[in-house]
Order: structure tokens, then sequence, then C-alpha cells
């Protein structure tokens, strides 16, 4: 006899349970005999709990759980308040996820409000008020008391008024710093957590192969290994390290995402299909989330909007079900993106309406559908009228119970008003924000004019549509303080005179949540140009703050929503304030404060250096001004390869030995190479050591390398450690980066660094898609960028 399926389902969600929690989860349940519910035992192994509780629901009640309320929220509130009776009313068998709650989404009055403005969202104590409301009734008025899982974003900080905004994912990407990741996720967790919430849907962890696309600036790049570690820091700073069983205080549940090909959509638009194969998927986009899955106790994965071969990601049983939890062995909730299950109809037509839709993503695994849970809502006339079977929501609701069970959702669900308003944006998440932005700062050209000597540079003109305000990107609200690039400059140099211009307006608007976008009138423009050269003329040093709007890269989430380019280079007449500033023969700065890479040709021919700045966070007007005037010595790297234009697209560097062979009348090399970045001082790094020249398939291989600071300043290099594979059965890609740590060094110093090339680092995929380390030689390559590098090797026998 067969086991009820709430207890087989039950034994796979436990991560780190043990031998005696299985055991009693198996064991038949004397329901009767307990004093009190056995589900509200906290006591008790997770498995025998959701088995109870899962035997007490109603089939109302189940589905409940597996959907999501956001744009449902006026529901259950009056005014801004939460209204315990309309919530009754309106939501008799519970709710299962809460989107956004921080947002004033279902108020009166909050869709006329602008995308930045902190009209849209409640402040900290409105947020825990609303959460404590919505959680007491939870717990209290409905007939089983399950709590409420609220969910936030929190891509480069928690999305909610006041929080401390850190630089955008793309720019964190480039310290090449873990350590820093997980400290900068630590503080947006507890930011969180403090307000009450437990689940957040970040990170990102697509490899991006496209700059066209709209979302490249969410992401950690284009390598898979940069990717994993960043990934894997970003997660253990949100929800702690390794694995466990619950959430430690002030941590929350993280939501890798998107599985998979988001990264590289087809003619660079959100969404479009992943033209890619297996293999192509097990080498560049899955090791991310594999990493991720293997290493921690990751809470959530959000599949992709994208299909893949035919088969969109929220109804892929062999992407979900298969790879994911057969072969990774992932055992949290998979959680569907925002209207990515009614898409399988009204978008990818492979479903007749919600009902087929609902029914393919949860035979694929999808458990809760977000944001309001439209197609799930059919299945209560789908079981009666037998097209779904019961074990499926059973399936779906016992992974949901258990997760909320392993955040102590039961136990404690609540938000500290007092603690929230004493963490959120305070002294310690400002210090990070600064110490993450300056890190975050790579130079990538210089003749000499970097750094500015405030004694020398006299009268500075600082000009141009980034100058003087904070771009933070998308998945941003309204930090509690925020520096521009002009403000920093006076106030890391306030002996000095800064005059300002405006240049030019990118777009009419800096709102990133309207939905057609125009590019400022042409001749107003022009105008303002000849305002800026009149500016400059009176200066001795220009610094040109250039490049992207919220609106001009973001996601483009509909068609009536477009955030995706088919042109790189910089929009509207700036490149025509380039060249009238540059004309004028005095020494030009660029500071690129955008969230595409910056393939910008004309801007790096004029520019006597070009800083990247990428969305810098609320502190970046202050790091960037240290960075130019030389208090700070810039030393990130580039985390993708940065094109000419967008006829080489796509451009990465870890290409097979046939791409990249050349074009006519043009250069096939890449703008900037990936890992690429300038220091104010010179570094010199060795020939790599390694422990043997020739090994077994089972043996790891030491490489050491010295780095030397030859220069005159302390600064930071990044070694960087690749390997090439040859003579194996099926090609491999001519370098591939398998570690890299950043080291800060004085004048003068050395340090030797060292890695371990593992047999799983030196696996490939064969020629029957198993995962080997076979024999032949092997390459290692040291050095600071993958433009720039000395080799060794040895051989695997």
């Amino acid at each position: 006899m067969s086991r009820p399926l709430a207890r087989r389902g039950a034994l796979k969600l436990l991560a780190g349970g043990s031998a005696s929690a299985l055991a009693v989860a198996q064991a038949p349940l004397a329901f009767a005999k307990e004093a009190a519910p056995l589900y509200k035992n906290a006591n008790a192994p997770i498995p025998a709990r959701v088995a109870d509780l899962l035997a007490r629901m109603t089939l109302a009640e189940k589905i409940a759980q597996i959907r999501g309320v956001w744009a449902g929220k006026g529901g259950m509130l009056s005014g801004l308040e939460f209204d315990p009776a309309r919530a009754s009313t309106n939501f008799p068998d519970g709710i299962g996820a809460l989107g956004r709650p921080s947002d004033k989404r279902g108020t009166p009055g909050v869709g006329e409000a602008s995308g930045g403005s902190r009209d849209r969202w409640r402040t900290p104590r409105q947020t825990v008020e609303f959460i404590n409301a919505l959680q007491k009734w939870a717990l209290e008025d409905t007939r089983l008391g399950i709590p409420v899982l609220c969910h936030e974003e929190s891509l480069h900080g928690y999305m909610a008024t006041d929080a401390t905004s850190f630089p955008q994912a793309i720019a964190m990407a480039g310290t090449f710093d873990p350590a820093l990741l997980r400290r900068v996720h630590s503080k947006i967790a507890d930011e969180m957590r403090a307000r009450g919430v437990f689940y957040t849907l970040s990170p990102v962890v697509d490899i991006v192969r496209d700059p066209r696309w709209g979302r490249i600036e969410e992401t950690f790049g284009e390598d898979p290994y940069l990717v994993s570690e960043m990934a894997v820091a970003t997660v253990e700073g949100l929800q702690g390290p390794g694995k466990f069983e619950r959430l430690a205080p002030n941590k929350i549940f993280a939501t890798l995402k998107h599985m998979t090909g988001h990264g590289q959509p087809d003619s660079g638009t959100n969404a479009g299909p992943a033209e890619t194969s297996e293999r192509d998927l097990r080498e560049n986009f899955f090791p991310p989330f594999r990493a991720v899955v293997e290493r921690t106790s990751i809470g959530a994965v959000m599949p992709s909007y994208n299909e893949i071969d035919g088969i969109p990601s929220h109804s892929n049983i062999w992407l979900l079900g298969k790879i994911l939890r057969g072969e990774w062995g992932f055992d949290g909730i998979i959680s569907s993106d925002y209207n990515g299950i009614d898409q399988l109809n009204s978008l990818h037509h492979v479903a007749a309406d919600d009902a087929e839709a609902a029914r393919l993503a949860l035979a694929a695994g999808v458990d809760s559908e977000l944001p309001d849970g439209q197609a799930f809502l059919t299945l209560a006339n789908q079981v009666a009228a037998g097209t779904v079977d019961t074990a499926l929501i059973d399936r779906a609701c016992a992974r949901m119970l258990t997760f909320k069970m392993r955040a102590g959702l039961f136990e404690n669900p609540y938000g500290d008003a007092d603690r929230t308003e004493a963490v959120t944006g305070d002294a310690a998440g400002r210090a990070l924000a600064l110490e993450a932005a300056r890190k975050s700062l790579c130079l990538l050209t210089n003749n000499g004019v970097l750094p500015l000597d405030a004694a020398k540079m006299g009268k500075v003109a600082v000009i141009g549509p980034n100058h003087d305000i904070v771009r933070f990107g998308g998945y941003s609200s309204v930090p509690k303080q925020a520096v521009t690039l002009l403000e920093g400059l006076r106030q890391a140099a306030p002996q000095v005179q800064f005059v300002s211009a405006q240049g030019v307006f990118i777009t009419e608007s800096d709102d990133r949540s309207v939905d057609l976008i125009e590019l400022f009138p042409r001749q107003r423009n022009l105008q303002l140009i000849d305002q800026a050269v009149s500016v400059a003329k009176t200066a001795d040093t220009i610094v040109l703050a250039i490049g992207d709007t919220e609106q001009t890269s973001r996601e483009g989430f509909a068609v009536t929503h477009l955030g995706d380019r088919d042109d790189l280079d910089i929009v509207g007449e700036q490149n025509e304030l380039v060249d009238a500033i540059a004309a004028l023969g005095k020494p030009l700065v660029v500071c690129a404060i955008n969230g595409r890479p910056p393939s910008w040709p004309n801007v790096m021919a004029k520019a006597d250096a070009v800083l990247e700045c990428w969305y810098s966070g609320q502190e970046g007007g202050t790091a960037i001004a240290e960075a130019l005037l030389g208090k700070i010595n810039p030393g990130a790297k580039l985390p993708v390869s940065v094109v000419r234009d967008v006829g080489q697209v796509p451009l990465f560097y870890n290409h097979k030995p046939t791409a990249r062979r050349g074009y006519l009348f043009d250069d096939a090399a890449p703008l900037f190479p990936f890992g690429h970045g300038l220091s104010y001082t010179t570094f010199e790094i060795s020939e790599p050591r390694l422990s043997a020249t020739q090994v077994a398939a089972s043996q790891s291989v030491d490489v050491e390398a010295t780095v030397t600071n030859t220069g005159a300043r302390a600064g930071d290099e990044v070694v960087q450690l690749y390997i090439t594979r040859t003579e194996v059965p099926v090609t491999q890609p001519v370098l591939l980066l398998k570690g890299f740590e950043r080291v800060t060094l004085q004048p003068g110093e050395s340090r030797t660094v060292r890695f371990t090339l593992t047999p799983k680092q030196l696996a490939y995929w064969d020629r029957a898609m198993n995962e080997v380390n076979g024999p032949g030689p092997v390459a290692v390559h040291v050095g600071n960028s993958s433009a720039s590098l000395k080799s060794a090797g040895f051989v695997v026998t």
C-alpha cells in the first residue's frame, strides 16, 4: 500500500532533515491524540507537520496556498489600512503569497503616482503595520491559521522606501569580490526581515550574451564561473551559508531567476526564444543555478519567460523536473514569474486557455502562481471535471507549507517597526553602499589626465544629463539619501570652483514606469549643447556625465512597455555633446553612468579618460568624485565583453575556436575585453606555477602566481585564472575563467595568489552528455584580463 501523497511529497522537501524526521513523516500520524494540532508544534519534524496540516485542508484552502495576491490587494484594504473583515469576505480560504507589501497597489490614486515617487510606497512603519495586521488575520481569523508568505524585490537593495540602495548588479559583479556581495546582501536581508518580509525574488543569475537586452544591468555578466560565485555569495548573504533546515534570525529566502536562457534572447528582445542547445545550456546557462542549488539551501527558483526548443520554461518538465529537481536535487519551491503561467496561453499559444496553462505548469512542477494566480484559480473546477489530479495540487501545496515552516512563519511572521526604522538606510548601510560603489568603479581608458589634481585642475565644468541626478536603475525605490556626482565633487573638493550645465536631456521624463518612451526634442537639446559649450569655455577641465536613464535600458515586459534596443551607442544628442565639448581641446573626463555596457566608440576616441560607473547606488556621487580626484584608486573589472557595435553581437570571451574569424573592413576584437580594468598604478603578474605537470583525472592541480604593485600608488588588482582544454572529443572554448582574487597592494608590495583546479573544474560534457574529466592537455593562464595572460600547462592522463 502506498503512503498518502501528502506524506510522500513532504519527504522530498526538507533540506538537511534528520533520519528521525523522515521516519516520523512516514509513520501514520495519530492526529486525534494530539493535544494541539501537530502542525502548530514548532519542535515537531517539518515533514510531519506538513503532512498533518495537509490532511486537514480543503481543496479550496490548498489552492489558495499556491496562488498569489498583488493587484487584488484592494480586496483586503480600506484606504491604506488592512481590513480583516474585507479580507475574510474576499479571501475566505486564506492567502498563500502576497506580493510587495511595501507598495500601495490596490489603494486609490496609486496608479497616478510616478514610478520613482514615494507616493507609490508605504513608509517603513506603514509596511510593518500592514504586514502585521495581515499576519494577525491569517493566524487568528482563518480556519487553520496559515500565515501569508510576503515577497519583495531586492536586486540591488530592498525595493522599498528608505532602504539602502547599492550599486546595480552588473556593477557589483565588476567588483570581483564575493565577500563584499555577502555583506551587502546580508544587510539587505536584515532590512527586509525587520519589516516582516521572509522571501525575496532575487538574485538574477542568468548569464548575459546580448547587450541589446534591456535587463543586462540586472545580471552578473557573461561568464558562468563569475556569475556562479557572485550568485552563491548573494544567496549566502540573504539566507546564510551552506545547508540548513530553518532560516536563521535576520535572514530571508532567496529566489534564483530566471531558469533559463533568458540572457541571450532571440533578437535581444525580452522573453524572446533562447536559441540554444542542451550542450550550451549545460556549459553556460546551467552552471550558476546548479552551483547555488548544490552549495546552498536556496529557497526558490523562478522559471524564465522564454522558450527553449519550443517548450516555454513554465511548462518544461525536463528543465524543472529532470534537471532542477532530479539531477541537482533542488527541494525548494518553484515560483512562477509574474504572469508566466497565463502567458502559456496569451504569449506562447501552447495552451488554449488559463485552465490548460494551469495544467501544464502544475505538471511541470510550478508550485506558486504569481502575481495573482488567475490560472490556478481554475483548478477547483478542473478537479471536479476530472482534468486535474489532486495529487499535483497536494504536491505544490506541501512544498509551500514546508517553505513557510522552514522560514519560521508559523511561529513569528511579524515585523518590528522600531527595529525597521533603526536598521533601514542606517549609517552602516550607507557606509557599506559607499564601499560597494568605490569597489565597483572601472577605469576603462586614461591617457594620464586622471586622477585630477585639485591644486592644478583649475575651474571644472561638470556637464551632462547624468551630472546632477542619481540613476538607480531598475528594481529600485527611493532611498533615505542619495548623492549626485556634482554634489560629490563639491563635497570632496570644496576649494575648487565647479560650474555646471545640463548639456542634453536624454528622454522626456525619468519615470521608468511609463509605457511610451520619447527622446528629448532634438532642437531643444542643440540649444542646451550651445549653452554647455559656453560654460565649458570658462573652465580648465571638463567632466562629462553621460549614459543611460532608467527608460533607455529596462525590462521590456510587454509590447506596450519596451526596454530593449537595436543600437548600443549612447542615444539622443549625447554624441553631439561629446563632439562639441571635445572640440574645445581641454582635458575631458567621461563618467559613464549607465545600465548597458558602453559600446561608445566615438566617446572612447575623444575622451582623455573614461570611468565606468554603472548605476552606482545612493553613494555613487561620493565614490565617483573620490575616484576622479585620486582619493581612491579604481580597481573593478568588466564582467562583460564590450562590443564595438551591434554587428558583433553576440560576442563573449569564452567562444569556440572557430568563432570570431574576422570581418571585412572592421576589427573583430571587442571594444573592451572581459576582465578589463585599469588602475592609477601598475601591476606585474608572474607566469603561473603549477604543482604538477601530469595528473590523474581524479587529482587536483594547485596554481600560484605572484602579483606585484610596480607603481607609486596603492591599488587593487584582480588576478584572473583561465584554462583551455584541447584534444578532447568535443569542442571547448578558447578560454574558461576558473578562478579570481582581488588583492590590495601598497607600492612595491608583492603577494602570492593561490588557486586549486579541481577535477570538477576541469570537467566537460562529452559526446554522450556525461560530465567527465577526460585525458588531454590543459593550458593554464593568469593575468589581469582575458586579453592579457601568461601561460603554463599540464596533462590529464
